[in-house]
């Protein structure tokens, strides 16, 4: 099953649990399965069904330009980073 890296200022609404092994094929639903262990993540994280603006996902070690679309194998690591702007 995917493990979930919960973003730091997530945390307190996870029981200060770093990483949560989640249910899901893609991005959206691993968020899905960690709302159901952690109710108001997904919205906190995904307002308005979209992933919060400044926010990456990763997985596997590769930033995805798919987002909650990404597809992920139970072997997947999913970590949620600030997104990096540039000029």
């Amino acid at each position: 099953m995917p493990r979930l890296f919960v973003p730091p200022l997530l945390r307190p609404f996870c029981e200060g649990e770093e990483e949560v092994v989640v249910d899901g094929s893609t991005v959206l639903e691993a968020v899905q399965s960690l709302d159901a262990q952690y109710p108001g993540t997904l919205e906190r994280l995904c307002p308005d069904g979209k992933l919060r603006p400044g926010i990456a996902v990763t997985v596997d070690q590769n930033v995805t330009p798919r987002g909650l679309s990404q597809k992920v194998s139970p072997e997947s690591e999913i970590h949620f980073l600030p997104a990096i702007g540039g000029g």
